[in-house]
């Protein structure tokens, strides 16, 4: 373990993997628990009807608690109607928070097109997610500080060294290299967050990374899963175990803590999936019996897209005229299924149910 300074620039950081073996029996026993929970979770969405509907909203939430660990803070109501409506939001959480959620589908789509996390794809994520053209950190002086603003770590510093760093956790990512899916993205996690390649954006960029990980171990076909909610729960465990392996190198606690988080989203991720899918076929079954000439398959699922609809949406689904959709909504609202409310000009609706169902952390 080569002694660490946390005011020096850690440019030891050893190269993975570990040098140590890390599938202890703790460690393999919790791993077969967290795999357990994702497998099912994967199997509810594989079963899925339509397997890509809640998306949109699932991910909006991974980046608003993403987000919300950095202190960038949005309410949920803000977010949905930003994504809706026309007027432009200029509230820059809200606009941090879609841009994180255009990230992940940014890393999600660069996948399918060539299976492979590259420090150019890191890049691509950071980017979009800052909205700039920032790269490879290449200043000298960047420390991480505490809120009494005491140095607790020193990254690598020199951009050699960082590409260095970063190919190392390329080819340990991409390689097949008989260490468990799961406690491989662990350790890549920490490595990333160590490396810490650009100025602004790590922690943000490495938990989209946990995602693309799940994708392209085929863990997760679909990346629905709120990670970073286990992390806000338990944001000082979090800092302390990445802490630990680098001044201790106790990779034990830190893998053990990954793994937990991914088992217990895994279990909520699947509760919070049952639910909005029963309340989907509840609502069908009560739209179809109070309003038949006002049910269909599609409405119902435009409804259960995104917490917020509009005219437009049912429109852009072929469901009739703007006339026709109006009335739609109005009788939807009269019989308590939705909620109006107005945006600039713009009249949306909520589906007050599903929205409660999303926040419900």
């Amino acid at each position: 373990m080569a002694h660490f300074d946390k005011t020096k620039p850690f440019n030891d950081l050893p190269p993975i993997p570990p040098q140590k073996d890390l599938e202890t029996k703790v460690i393999l026993f919790k791993t077969i628990k967290a795999s357990r929970a994702l497998a099912q979770l994967n199997g509810a969405i594989r079963n899925l009807p339509n397997p890509s509907l809640f998306l949109d909203s699932l991910h909006l939430q991974e980046a608003k608690a993403s987000s919300e660990i950095e202190n960038i803070i949005t309410t949920n109501d803000d977010l949905y109607k930003a994504v809706v409506a026309d007027k432009k939001f200029d509230n820059p959480a809200t606009k941090e928070v879609i841009s994180y959620k255009e990230a992940i589908w940014l890393g999600l789509k660069r996948l399918e097109e060539k299976p492979f996390i590259t420090t150019n794809l890191c890049i691509e994520i950071v980017q979009c997610i800052k909205q700039n053209t920032s790269g490879i950190r290449t200043s000298i002086g960047t420390t991480l500080s505490n809120t009494k603003g005491e140095v607790i770590y020193t990254p690598p510093s020199g951009e050699d060294v960082i590409r260095e760093k970063m190919a190392n956790l390329e080819k340990f990512v991409n390689q097949d290299n008989n260490i468990d899916p799961l406690i491989k993205m662990a350790i890549s996690h920490y490595q990333f967050e160590a490396i810490h390649p650009f100025s602004d954006g790590n922690g943000r960029t490495g938990r989209i990374l946990l995602l693309l990980q799940l994708k392209l171990e085929q863990l997760l076909d679909i990346p629905a899963l709120f990670l970073s909610e286990y992390i806000i729960k338990h944001k000082k465990e979090y800092y302390k175990h990445l802490r630990n392996v680098t001044e201790k190198g106790n990779w034990t606690d830190y893998i053990l803590y990954m793994l937990d988080m991914v088992e217990q989203t895994s279990i909520q991720g699947l509760n919070r999936l049952e639910s909005i899918v029963a309340l989907m076929d509840s609502t069908g079954a009560k739209i179809k019996e109070q309003l038949p000439k006002v049910y269909s398959k599609d409405l119902v699922e435009v409804l259960f897209k995104l917490p917020y609809t509009k005219r437009q949406s049912l429109m852009d689904i072929g469901l009739g005229t703007p006339k026709t959709v109006g009335n739609y909504l109005i009788e939807l609202e009269e019989r308590g299924f939705l909620k109006s409310v107005k945006v600039g000009k713009e009249k949306l609706y909520l589906n007050h149910e599903l929205m409660k169902i999303l926040e419900q952390g």
